[in-house]
């Protein structure tokens, strides 16, 4: 990186709290780069479900019990303020970690440990759109830092990846040193723990909802056409990132038999690092193009990507372009995140980020859930590879779409930003005009 470039994030430190808030935040999501892999690495011992087709269904309770409960709580966050809702969700988190823990080391019955499962995910603190609507609101333009905005992003996306580096080495050395179970419980730890310290932050207890929005009702920012159809596209990209989380860990299997958390911890590992190098690099140097056209570009590469996975030789192979196209993901996600922050309304931020976020865990979940039938059957892995790729493809020719309904909220939200500086007027001269339907209800 160049000076100029390592210059925008030396400004982004300027801006109070903000680091703070940054690295509170990565910590605190540490476990959701542990737990989904250490759940389903425990859940194939013999002692719990001992099948991949098995395992994978509970952990994708665990995720679609979160999308189910979180826009509710997000909803509420926006309404209440987030730091009591995020300190709440903190403690029912960890207790129902703890319970997982015991029902699935316990050999219980599938059911209990589908049930403890989902209770864990439904209680999952609402981290990731808080951190990123608390990002919003310290780069509005009336606060000089506008500009930042995309660089603001970029470094919590990075940060967000490395969580998805260093959570699968954690797990993949409690399988070595310890047993998945004591990864559970360091999530259960940490995620408290990290919570805590974000809610308590000053950026986050100084935001109050704001009396001048109009309250959300309804369906909130689902009424947005632009933003539903970005979160059809996001979802995709999560049901292609599930497939490839889960023939990983089977790919592992096949190479190193049963004694496989390290290889497979160490294949999604380098998977998360490239996403977090590719993410600060688009961060120092992001584009000019429009965002719209800039996520249909990067979803192409994430396609192409995950396909060719189906063709490595080996295992160095494999990581290797998982490095590689890793550098893409983190971008995606970057460019995703910023389109929503300009197409929805501040008054549902925190709501639409729970969308944004929740949509493709529980994605994720469908796909891991199909793939884990799929690898179940000779030469699965391949075939699973080949879907996840194939399904991120659908979601970048959809974005791709010129007249589309992104390309259209992306270009009705620049005009709302021109009409504000006085430069151009929507037809009703109402900067709410920028939103179907004007202001949202």
């Amino acid at each position: 990186m160049t000076r100029s470039a390592l210059g925008r994030y030396a400004e982004i430190r300027k801006i109070p709290g903000l680091a703070s808030l940054l690295v509170a935040g990565a910590v605190a999501r540490l476990g959701s780069g542990m737990t989904p892999l250490a759940l389903l690495l425990l859940l194939l011992a013999e002692r719990a479900t001992g099948r991949y087709a098995y395992a994978s269904l509970a952990v994708g309770l665990y995720a679609l019990a979160g999308v189910s409960v979180s826009p509710v709580i997000g909803r509420l966050a926006d309404r209440l303020g987030p730091s009591p809702v995020l300190l709440v969700a903190a403690v029912a988190h960890a207790t129902a970690l703890a319970g997982l823990v015991l029902a699935a080391d316990g050999g219980s019955a599938l059911s209990l440990i589908c049930a403890t499962a989902a209770a864990a995910g439904a209680t999952y603190p609402p981290l990731t759109p808080a951190v990123r609507g608390a990002c919003d609101r310290l780069t509005e333009p009336s606060t000089g830092s506008g500009g930042l905005r995309g660089t603001v992003l970029a470094a919590d996306t990075a940060l967000y990846e490395f969580v998805f580096v260093i959570g699968p080495l954690l797990v993949g050395l409690s399988g070595i040193v310890a047993t998945p179970a004591a990864a559970i419980a360091a999530a259960a730890g940490v995620t408290p723990a990290g919570t805590v310290a974000v809610a308590c932050g000053t950026v986050m207890r100084a935001r109050r909802p704001r009396p001048s929005h109009v309250r959300t009702n309804g369906l909130g920012p689902l009424r947005l056409s632009g933003f539903t159809v970005l979160l059809g596209c996001v979802g995709a990209l999560g049901a292609g990132f599930g497939a490839v989380s889960v023939a990983v860990p089977s790919y592992a299997t096949e190479q190193s038999g049963h004694d496989s958390a390290a290889l497979a911890g160490l294949l999604l590992g380098v998977w998360g690092l490239g996403s977090a190098l590719g993410g600060l690099w688009y961060g120092a140097r992001p584009p000019r193009s429009p965002l719209s056209r800039q996520l249909a570009w990067l979803l192409g590469c994430v396609a192409v990507s995950l396909a060719a996975l189906a063709v490595m030789p080996g295992p160095a192979a494999l990581g290797a372009a998982l490095a590689l196209g890793g550098g893409v993901i983190a971008p995606s996600l970057t460019v995703y995140i910023s389109l929503v922050g300009r197409i929805v309304p501040p008054g549902m931020l925190t709501e639409a980020h729970t969308w944004i976020a929740a949509v493709p865990v529980a994605a994720n979940a469908v796909g891991g859930a199909v793939a884990g039938t799929v690898v179940d059957r000779p030469g699965g892995v391949t075939w699973a590879f080949v879907m996840a790729g194939t399904i991120v493809a659908v979601a970048a020719m959809t974005t791709a779409w010129p007249s589309g309904p992104i390309t259209r909220a992306d270009s009705r939200a620049e005009n709302s930003r021109a009409c504000r500086r006085g430069r151009a007027s929507p037809s009703s001269g109402d900067p709410s005009a920028a939103w179907p339907g004007g202001r949202p209800h």
